[in-house]
């Protein structure tokens, strides 16, 4: 009976290798984008959907605790709006800084690269000896293509595995250069990577030196947002203040007012932050 089922389970397992499998469906664009904030922040394990609850359970939480400290509906409803946005601010905001962290690390890891190649190692062995050679933070993404390329022995698949776990467009760069060194051969990869090491330290200066400049900018533009909602909640301290908010009025100038601070922070940060590098080569 065993012999049977196993030899019926065979059989259906050969049949079924002669359809092709459903193309997988590709994401939107949107939950393309919050996929690779998601993978530059080092978040693990959670997908997009993640944002949804996590946004729900912000508005409670920061509308409850506006409402019990001024007790205007209109405050604590401005006060929910923001909390339902805050778990995406603060996922962007770490997004941010660790991909500032890891600007100053790729340098690091085009240099041992180089060193991988001139000493004889192959490509897939340069790059997985990242995982124990290469700076701390991305020691994780490079062991895990270790165990992909070991267990398929595709060294493009795994590179593609790689580049959605970094989601990084300096990574891109460089995988897609050991890629097209791997597929045509020739004997320039150490001189291109010595090139793109070069090209990534002077970025580096750069857009250090510019952030700096910038940075009196972004933190106006948090004062000046913060500073009349301070206000606001000192005032809705006071019983013929809060009164007035409850009106109908005072419900329209408080989301009038929401939405001028929401779009005023928004064009402060956009004047004055660096552009992001798009991921030209996924």
């Amino acid at each position: 009976m065993l012999l049977g089922l196993l030899l019926g389970a065979g059989l259906a397992c050969v049949w079924w290798s002669f359809w092709p499998s459903a193309p997988r469906r590709t994401a939107g664009p949107l939950a393309g984008h919050v996929r690779d904030t998601l993978a530059q922040a080092g978040v693990v394990g959670v997908g997009p959907g993640a944002l949804v609850p996590a946004g729900l359970a912000g508005a409670l939480v920061v509308g409850c605790l506006a409402l019990l400290a001024v007790p205007v509906p209109a405050v604590s409803l401005v006060a929910a709006l923001f909390g339902a946005a805050l778990p995406w601010l603060a996922l962007r905001g770490r997004a941010r800084r660790r991909a500032r962290r890891l600007r100053a690390l790729w340098p690091q890891v085009v240099d041992d690269l180089a060193s991988a190649v001139r000493a004889g190692l192959s490509l897939p062995e340069a790059v997985a000896a990242l995982a124990e050679r290469g700076p701390d933070e991305l020691r994780a993404p490079f062991a895990a293509f270790a165990v992909d390329y070991r267990a398929s022995g595709r060294f493009g698949d795994s590179l593609d595995a790689l580049k959605d776990r970094l989601a990084d467009p300096v990574a891109d760069r460089i995988v897609e250069a050991l890629r097209l060194t791997r597929d045509v051969g020739g004997t320039d990869l150490g001189r291109l990577l010595r090139t793109l090491s070069a090209f990534l330290r002077e970025d580096l200066a750069t857009r250090g030196e510019l952030e700096a400049r910038a940075s009196w900018t972004v933190n106006a533009a948090r004062l000046a947002v913060a500073a009349p909602w301070v206000v606001l909640a000192t005032l809705g301290s006071r019983p013929e203040a809060a009164a007035a908010y409850r009106t109908p009025a005072g419900f329209l100038v408080l989301l009038a007012g929401g939405g001028c601070s929401a779009v005023a922070y928004w064009l402060m940060l956009r004047v004055g932050r660096l552009p992001d590098e798009p991921r030209v080569l996924r």
